[in-house]
């Protein structure tokens, strides 16, 4: 089953800003049409007229995550993992070179081109206002303002499927992105888990299922640290953060079923749970995912 997206035509922008993986700047060429993203929440523009777009689907190793003010600060996982995926965005939507700013390698101080036409095809907003969107340089399918429904040759056409098709990211999905889409990002992501390019691929020192070894946030963040979801890292680290003096993971699981909010099912499967300690496991300083990420739907908050 397809599902109806709105489109939204604009350019993307990365000069001046922080980009990741999965998220990127966009500034629609009437910004009137954030009005019309559908769903109960709002895009929420800077004063530009821009806004953040968070990729539907998938899930980048994080570059800058978490509040200066935390004991452990801005923290980010393995840096040329997770800049491999910011680059490969950046070249999936169009930009031919960039370079990085001398004082704060996470902004971005020129791109070339320094914009990008392109389209956004959205449901709707996420809690924090940014629009969650598939988008693509080239092969717009509708004009400006029409609701299309996605069908695989649209998606296949966007960002989203070719990060994960290069490996460059993880599927990470939400319910009301239908399944016959998060089947084929799927495939995509099976196909780069089987055959990963050296030195690019998550999936060549994946151990979100295997395991990984806890000591502390240097385990996860190290340019040779573990490679994990990234959802279970940012859980990991506002964990660290409680008590930043003692990295045991023996009360991790309990943090997960109290502190967070998280809900989700497992693909096929009616019974929603709530809270990831029903997928992680932990044996002294080890930490695992029982489930695949493809695995797992998060319900929409």
């Amino acid at each position: 089953m397809s599902m109806p997206m709105l489109v939204i035509k604009g350019t993307f922008r990365a000069k001046g800003l922080k980009p990741d993986g999965d998220t990127v700047n966009f500034t629609p060429d009437d910004v009137a049409d954030w009005k019309r993203v559908p769903g109960a929440r709002p895009v929420v523009p800077r004063w530009d007229g821009s806004a953040s777009i968070r990729l539907e689907g998938i899930d980048a190793l994080e570059t800058h995550y978490g509040d200066e003010n935390s004991p452990s600060g801005v923290q980010h996982q393995p840096l040329p993992l997770a800049h491999a995926a910011m680059q490969g965005l950046l070249k999936a939507i169009g930009f031919t070179a960039f370079d990085r700013d001398d004082q704060d390698q996470e902004k971005i101080s020129s791109t070339t081109p320094e914009a990008v036409d392109g389209y956004v095809l959205t449901r709707g907003a996420d809690v924090f206002g940014r629009c969650v969107a598939l988008v693509g340089h080239r092969f717009q399918p509708a004009p400006n303002g029409y609701a299309v429904e996605v069908d695989e040759r649209m998606l296949k056409n966007t960002a989203n499927y070719q990060l994960l098709k290069s490996g460059l990211v993880y599927p990470t999905y939400y319910s009301e992105f239908p399944e016959l889409l998060r089947a084929s990002l799927t495939a995509a992501a099976a196909a780069a888990a089987a055959a990963p390019e050296p030195g690019k691929s998550v999936w060549e020192k994946d151990v979100t299922t295997t395991g990984v070894k806890v000591t502390g946030l240097q385990s996860l963040t190290a340019d040779d640290g573990a490679v994990i979801l990234p959802k279970l890292f940012r859980r990991l680290k506002d964990y660290l953060d409680l008590n930043p003096s003692d990295p045991s993971l023996s009360c991790f699981r309990a943090y997960l079923a109290g502190a967070s909010d998280d809900q989700f099912y497992l693909q096929g499967k009616p019974e929603v749970f709530g809270g990831m300690h029903h997928v992680v496991e932990v044996d002294g300083d080890t930490v695992r995912m029982t489930r695949a990420p493809h695995e797992i739907v998060f319900v929409e908050k």
